[in-house]
């Protein structure tokens, strides 16, 4: 992982290694840059996680292609045995079969990646800038005034300098000749698409297998384990897979605000369960508070839910990579793809559900895959996604919306298929009591007085009529609630001007009342939590009643 940047005109070097370094968390174990003749520049912040020694960027390819990449590929050995068996590499960087693929195939490669990515080709007057299918890398473009293109990982590199910027568009690739072209387009987001069966087998072998490859690293990893069912699951399944390999460590990594918060407790005990050695980090709200500018500035985000959630994940991704750890899988993207956020009870028919979990993972880029990247990359940490394979995307992503849709009378939770995918009585992966466990958001799990705190933080400091007025300040996603008015003016005291405003896309759940993203606002955050508290007996019963609903 790392931070790019590339300008495609002319511009001084110079500035653009100072633009390079506003991003020099992203990669602070190297930098390096190329200047073409014709005045294309391409530089890289580097955090070395493949190939500590020859992989650094930008890297060129077998003639004039030069390549500079964010993210992971985790098929390139494959690539390189097979399809690119013919080419002579300069590395054994994941990075590197980008630029050769280029070589082979011109534009039209983009699919054949399987991983994560935000990269820049410059071959020449050519030019070629792509983003990988769910946007799990962030990746911004923009223009100056003198129509020199950029393209950076993240928008405070451009806002200084671009009269136009914008999010580079997920499952997109964009060349001078075509300008951006849609390479990703799933049979799961057509209307009419064709549906699978569940089955919860396959749902099982296919998420064992996105974490395996996910384990591709040449220094320490680890997991965040917050508890909850994703966290947890990814975690039971990395420390059966590392076993297979020989490595019996795995860490495990945990953040609330005391040892009593509800996320500290599961972790706990999944980590004893499972038995990795696990770390727990300790924050307050104070801390928290006082933070703030700093977050916003890295999340490049006023969303209110972000930010409430990113900001104990900065804080613990701090603690991780003081104590030597660079890479950490991570739980994001099950509750858009199964339906498990608690405002999905309130969903009105399965047909409407299914259209809202396609929509929260098309926009995954603007807030949970924001967040666990740029909270974590803060600190030079770069977050692993498995659920948001895209293998396994294609299979769960078809699924229908009744098997997903929650109803407590008949015995389903949320994300009720991939609990029972995962509930091996012979085997068992986790707990009963957190495979079943209630959801909860992320803010509210390290301690329900975090986002009480901040709330009571923004009403000391936003009066009454500073909300009124709000809407003559920003007329664009005009913020509702004194914390979303605190927030937006943090934000644009770092990045002034409608062009920064417009790349935010904020949050607010479906089908509830409330205006406020946190999951304790959901009328189904109480209703029937008795029966997600289990003895040996009552989950026993409780998960085979739910089995029997789809099977």
């Amino acid at each position: 992982m790392c931070g790019i940047i590339a300008v495609i005109g002319k511009q001084k070097p110079e500035l653009v290694a100072e633009l390079s370094e506003l991003m020099s968390h992203r990669g602070p174990d190297q930098r390096d840059m190329h200047v073409e003749a014709n005045g294309n520049v391409l530089s890289h912040e580097r955090l070395s996680i493949i190939d500590l020694k020859t992989g650094k960027q930008p890297i060129q390819g077998t003639t004039t292609a030069y390549l500079v990449h964010n993210g992971e590929i985790y098929n390139h050995q494959s690539l390189r045995d097979n399809e690119l068996s013919d080419h002579t590499f300069r590395t054994t960087s994941d990075s590197e079969v980008i630029v050769h693929l280029y070589e082979k195939h011109g534009y039209d490669f983009c699919n054949k990646l399987d991983g994560v990515f935000a990269f820049v080709v410059v071959d020449g007057d050519k030019t070629m800038a792509a983003r990988d299918p769910i946007g799990v890398k962030p990746m911004y473009y923009g223009t100056d005034e003198e129509g020199n293109m950029y393209f950076s990982s993240e928008m405070k590199a451009l806002s200084p300098v671009c009269t136009e910027f914008k999010a580079f568009p997920p499952g997109y690739y964009y060349t001078k000749e075509t300008g951006f072209v849609k390479y990703y387009q799933p049979q799961w987001a057509h209307e009419k698409v064709v549906l699978h069966k569940t089955e919860l087998p396959v749902i099982r072998e296919k998420l064992t297998q996105a974490v395996e490859k996910r384990l591709m690293s040449d220094v320490p990893l680890g997991v965040l384990l917050s508890g909850g069912l994703d966290s947890s699951l990814i975690s039971a399944i990395a420390k059966r897979k590392l076993a297979e390999q020989g490595d019996q460590v795995l860490h495990s990594f945990s953040i609330g605000l005391n040892a009593d918060a509800p996320d500290l407790v599961a972790a706990r005990e999944v980590a004893e369960f499972i038995g990795t050695t696990h770390h727990e980090v300790h924050f307050s709200v104070e801390q928290g508070i006082e933070a703030l500018k700093k977050i916003v500035w890295h999340l490049e985000t006023y969303d209110v839910t972000t930010i409430r959630a990113a900001t104990p994940m900065y804080f613990l991704s701090e603690a991780i990579t003081k104590m030597g750890v660079k890479v950490v899988l991570s739980g994001e993207g099950a509750d858009e793809i199964f339906g498990g956020y608690l405002y999905f009870h309130n969903a009105p028919n399965a047909s409407e559900l299914r259209k809202e979990t396609v929509s929260r993972v098309q926009r995954l880029s603007t807030a949970d895959c924001l967040r666990a990247d740029k909270s974590t990359m803060a600190h030079g940490l770069e977050a692993r996604v498995p659920f948001l394979d895209k293998d396994f995307l294609d299979y769960t992503m078809a699924l229908s919306g009744e098997d997903k849709r929650p109803d407590r009378s008949i015995g389903k939770s949320e994300k009720h298929i991939l609990r029972a995918a995962f509930d091996d009585k012979d085997q068992p992966y986790i707990p009963d009591s957190v495979l079943w466990r209630q959801k909860e958001q992320f803010g509210d799990g390290v301690g329900y007085s975090w986002i009480d705190g901040l709330v009571a933080h923004a009403n000391d400091q936003i009066t009454e009529t500073e909300l009124q007025e709000a809407k003559l300040q920003f007329t664009h996603n005009t913020p509702e609630t004194k914390e979303a008015l605190l927030y937006r003016r943090i934000y644009n005291e770092l990045f002034p001007g409608a062009e920064a405003a417009k790349t935010v896309l904020k949050w607010i759940p479906k089908w509830q009342n409330s205006t406020d993203p946190s999951g304790r606002v959901c009328d189904s955050h109480e209703e029937h939590v008795e029966e997600l508290k289990h003895d040996v007996k009552s989950s026993v019963g409780l998960s085979q009643k739910k089995k029997s609903v789809i099977s």
